[in-house]
């Protein structure tokens, strides 16, 4: 089940949180969905090497807020804030509502499915060979402190005329334990020979368990008290 499942979507209401945080009613519900595909597709396409592998976006009345995850803040802040001014007033003149942006920076961006999949994708593009950019990959992630990775490809591998897929594991992978913290990330390398599929499976760990749920484990494991047996 896991090798077809997205892990993310697999977790999201269980151990993660969604991506699109807000409440409409049935009438409103898809026109916000399409707004929110294009805030997406628009940071992006506009910010494609500033190392962004989520867009959080959380709507009230008045505002919508836009919170970018990024490798590089550099690039999306610009000098002095002009850059966040000027997409800030891009995305309100595309959705036509008042856009609020909120910048978090990622800082081991090994550990990030997205990124290494984006990154594996760049140097496929460029004609890197791909056994190299997998192990590569592979020894930096695992190198970053992830408990484990996996890493296929898929397509016409070394410009050969039969598409096939390709695969490195490292670590460990579980792959229906719903406490194992997964990242998935999917990306196309665009090559001359056509498309390659890359997939990126991390093991970043478990989900940190409430004190609570652990005391009340430790509870349930201690041994009873046995009955008292009365005499008539």
């Amino acid at each position: 089940m896991g090798q077809k499942v997205n892990p993310v979507g697999f977790r999201t209401g269980v151990m993660e949180g969604w991506k699109s945080r807000w409440y409409a009613s049935k009438q409103e519900f898809a026109t916000l969905l399409i707004e929110d595909q294009k805030l997406r597709r628009f940071i992006k396409k506009k910010y494609r090497y500033a190392g962004i592998p989520k867009v959080e976006i959380e709507r009230t009345r008045d505002e919508v807020k836009v919170v970018l995850h990024t490798a590089r803040p550099g690039i999306v802040i610009g000098r002095k804030g002009q850059e966040v001014e000027r997409l800030q007033n891009e995305l309100q003149d595309l959705v036509g509502r008042r856009i609020n942006i909120k910048i978090e920076e990622i800082t081991r961006p090994e550990l990030f499915a997205q990124l290494v999949a984006e990154d594996i994708a760049e140097q496929l593009s460029k004609r890197a060979s791909f056994r190299r950019c997998m192990k590569r990959s592979v020894e930096q992630t695992m190198e970053a402190g992830a408990k484990g990775i996996k890493v296929q490809l898929a397509g016409r591998l070394g410009g050969a005329e039969m598409a096939r897929r390709e695969k490195q594991i490292s670590g460990s992978m579980p792959l229906s334990t719903l406490r194992a913290k997964i990242d998935y990330g999917f990306t196309e390398a665009k090559t001359a020979q056509g498309h390659i599929g890359v997939q990126v499976w991390i093991n970043q760990g478990r989900y940190q368990e409430d004190e609570d749920d652990a005391v009340d484990a430790q509870e349930g494991q201690a041994p009873k008290k046995p009955k008292r047996s009365y005499k008539r």
